[in-house]
Order: C-alpha cells, then sequence, then structure tokens
C-alpha cells in the first residue's frame, strides 16, 4: 500500500512537465537572456557552485556522498546562506514537505537524502553522474524549468522529469545517444539498463535516424527476455515509432499472461484510441480502472470517518442531501494548486444550492497547509491525517494520482471519479438541476 501513495508525488509531477523541454546550459555570458530575476538565477548558481565544491571535498574525505546537505554545515561550507535560494528568502523550505533536510532550512532538495538513495544509486547506473544531484524547484513560477547541480558540478536547467529528457542532463541529443549506446554495449543483457532501449528510440525518432531506431528494436526483441516489463518497454518503443497495429499485437500476447496488469490495459485502452477504435479503448480504459464500477453507485464502502483541521468529526453520510466533491490534493502538487481558483470560484457560485467541497490533504507539513488555505482564502473543509502515511482514505478510495476530484450526488452516488476544473461547473450545476427537479416530484 506504501508504494501506492509515494507514487502520487511523482505522478503529479508528471501531469505538469513536458519531455520534449530541453535543456540550456547557463554560462554567465547568458545571464541577461534569461526569463528570471537576474539576482535571483545568479545567487541560486552560486550556491550550487559552492555546494558542488563542499560536496566534492566531503566525498574524497568519506567516499560517500553526505547524507544529507546539512552534513557540509559548518566543516565543508560555513555559511549557512548557501543553502538559501534568493527566490525562497521568505521561506527556506523544500517545495516538497518530503524533502525537507531534518537538520536546518534548506530551499534545495537532495536528491540523494536517505529516502531516495537506492533509487538514485540504481539511476546513477544508467545516467551515470550528469543526472542531478541538488535541484531548485524556486524559479518555477516563470518557467517549467528546474535549475539542476548534477553529480559532476554541471549546473543546468531541466523538465522536472528529467528522466524523459535525457537531452537535458547531457546537453544536446547526440550527447545523450552517444552515452545511451556506450552503456547500453556494456550491459545489453542486464535488464536493469532496459528502459535506455525506449529513451534510445525516442531520441533517434526525434532526430530522424530511424534505421538507427529499427535496428535497435530488432536488437531488443533478439536479447530481452519475455515478460510483463519487456512487453512494457517493447511497446513503448513502438508507440514512439508510431507503430499501433504491431502494439496491440504485442499487448494481446501481454494480456493473455497477464490479463488483470493496469499498465497493460491502460497500454490497450491508449493503442486503440489511436486506431480509432474508440468503444474498446473505453472498455479497456474501464477495466484499468476499477472505480468506474462505483459510476452511479452508493459509496457505502468509501464513507469515512476523520477529523478535519479544525477538530471536528467528518464523514461523508454527513453531507447526504448535498452534491459533495472530494477533493485529493496537496499544497506541494502543482495542478492541485493551480485548479484551486475554479474551485472556489464553483464553491462561491453554488454553496448555497447545496454543493459542497471536502478537501482531503495529502501534505505531511501541517503548518505550510494551514498557512495556503489562510493567504489563499480556502473556506471549505479540509480533512488532514498527521500521524498516519500513506493517507488512508486516498488508500480507501484507491489514489494513485493527484489532483483527484470525486463528484458525489445527494443521494451518495458517485457520478464522476474523474473531474477536472473545466468541466466542474458543468457538473456541479447538472447535478443541483437533477436534486432541484427530484425535489419537486410530488410523492405518490
Amino acid at each position: 500500500m506504501t508504494r501506492v501513495l509515494t507514487t502520487l508525488l511523482l505522478l503529479c509531477v508528471l501531469m505538469t512537465s513536458s519531455a520534449a523541454e530541453t535543456s540550456r546550459e547557463v554560462p554567465d555570458a547568458d545571464l541577461a537572456a534569461e526569463a528570471q530575476p537576474q539576482v535571483s538565477i545568479v545567487g541560486c548558481r552560486e550556491n550550487l557552485k559552492a555546494i558542488a565544491r563542499a560536496v566534492e571535498i566531503y566525498g574524497k574525505e568519506h567516499n560517500a556522498l553526505p547524507e544529507w546537505l546539512s552534513d557540509l554545515y559548518p566543516k565543508y561550507l560555513q555559511d549557512t546562506e548557501v543553502f538559501i535560494c534568493s527566490s525562497d528568502a521568505a521561506n527556506a523550505d523544500s517545495v516538497f514537505s518530503g524533502n525537507i533536510d531534518p537538520k536546518m532550512p534548506m530551499s534545495y532538495d537532495y536528491e540523494f537524502q536517505p529516502k531516495y538513495r537506492s533509487l538514485k544509486n540504481e539511476q546513477r547506473l544508467v545516467y551515470g553522474d550528469a543526472m542531478p544531484l541538488v535541484r531548485c524547484r524556486h524559479h518555477e513560477k516563470d518557467t517549467s524549468e528546474i535549475l539542476n547541480l548534477s553529480l559532476d558540478a554541471k549546473i543546468y536547467w531541466s523538465p522536472r522529469l528529467w528522466q524523459y529528457a535525457p537531452e537535458a542532463i547531457y546537453g544536446s541529443h547526440a550527447a545523450a545517444i552517444s552515452a545511451f549506446q556506450s552503456t547500453l554495449e556494456k550491459h545489453t543483457h542486464d535488464k536493469r539498463f532496459s528502459q535506455l532501449y525506449s529513451l534510445l528510440v525516442r531520441l533517434y525518432v526525434q532526430v530522424e535516424t530511424l534505421d538507427a531506431a529499427e535496428a535497435l528494436l530488432e536488437k531488443f526483441q533478439r536479447t530481452m527476455p519475455v515478460n510483463i516489463a519487456s512487453y512494457i518497454t517493447l511497446t513503448d518503443m513502438l508507440e514512439v515509432m508510431g507503430r499501433y497495429e504491431q502494439m496491440l499485437e504485442v499487448l494481446a500476447e501481454a494480456e493473455q499472461e497477464a490479463p488483470n496488469d493496469s499498465g497493460i490495459l491502460r497500454r490497450l485502452a491508449r493503442t486503440h484510441q489511436q486506431l480509432g477504435n474508440h468503444q474498446i479503448a473505453k472498455e479497456y480504459e474501464r477495466k484499468a480502472d476499477p472505480a468506474y464500477q462505483w459510476i452511479g453507485k452508493r459509496l457505502a464502502d468509501f464513507d469515512f470517518s476523520a477529523t478535519d483541521l479544525q477538530g471536528k468529526p467528518t464523514s461523508l453520510q454527513q453531507y447526504r442531501g448535498k452534491v459533495v466533491l472530494l477533493d485529493f490534493w496537496a499544497v506541494w502538487c502543482v495542478p492541485c494548486v493551480a485548479e484551486m481558483p475554479t474551485l472556489k470560484k464553483v464553491y462561491d457560485t453554488y454553496k448555497h444550492q447545496g454543493f459542497e467541497i471536502i478537501g482531503i490533504n495529502l501534505d505531511t507539513d501541517e503548518n505550510k497547509l494551514r498557512k495556503f488555505l489562510k493567504d489563499n482564502d480556502i473556506p471549505w473543509r479540509q480533512v488532514y491525517i498527521a500521524d498516519e502515511y500513506p493517507n488512508p482514505i486516498a488508500l480507501q478510495y484507491g489514489i494513485r494520482t493527484i489532483p483527484s476530484l470525486w463528484l458525489i450526488d445527494p443521494e451518495g452516488k458517485l457520478i464522476t471519479h474523474k473531474a477536472s476544473a473545466e468541466d466542474l461547473e458543468k457538473r456541479v450545476a447538472a447535478a443541483l438541476r437533477r436534486k432541484n427537479a427530484e425535489s419537486m416530484v410530488p410523492p405518490r
């Protein structure tokens, strides 16, 4: 169950990033062209340079990376201001509450902290020392990219999900292709490096080296074992190449091996959609997401008892007779925050007509949550469970990505578990119209 909720942060970020975005080196001569406030960028770059020097010295002495960036203080970095991005002077805090350094104020996300160390060491095998060591997310109001310090002490911009834009961390498509080709030659039969096949095919397609993409596809089919993981990688490669008919054949075999695998089912839905088989795509989408079976049914098994931020008991049963929106969200989730103005507008419009919102918050920092609610004047109830992680209500509802908006009718029946800010007002208005129409029907 823990794995479900620990993926929320990554999936949330995925929704807001573009794998097609590329990096740009930030030499001093080019700073004038930056879209960010110049003082902020210059100060952040200087901080990252200082951190890089300190990590290098620490590594030579300990033959290891520090457990936390704060381990560099005071022996390797005496000035604590180095840990504070100039765009974060007021907060001195990581954007993601789960990344907060336990020892001192820290603006920067340290990628090799204990919670991530095992995963990052695996990624290092694949991407080498070009991958990020430290990331600054405090310039994101003006750009969809993040400023990174790599393990080999380079500073560059990349999308939030740098793994899906290797040209960002290596500096160009050609450099990324060369690095991946070299790694694959050394580890052709090692399944830990199988992801490089789909990444390389994507790069080949982007630079229009289609013969190389075809050769790599054939090599993968010859050398990799037949299992669910290889089916996934193979279909990723075929999808990049636009070969949906062949992708469907592979997925049909995979479905026989694992008929209930949600990843395979989602790929089948996506492939049928591309081929114009819209009804079949819809059927597979519903198979992949068990929550569809609850649409139109009472959520008796989904009621919960919790305490809101004001200390008041909260449950769905209390809201019977109203149209209710359950908003699974977090302050660290960029799209969650982005949709708040729309939610406020819909709430203000319909709150006196029988519409309510219950926020199910997945943050781990209560102070940060309370500050956000106060600063943004969010009026509806928030359920925050401080001492339980993963959040038990999110587990109960099978939440895998946020934001997740569940709209429930006055009888407690699910209208949709995939509401969005764009269609919310239309759905709420329709639900309230049905509610009012039904209340006017005289009893028999």
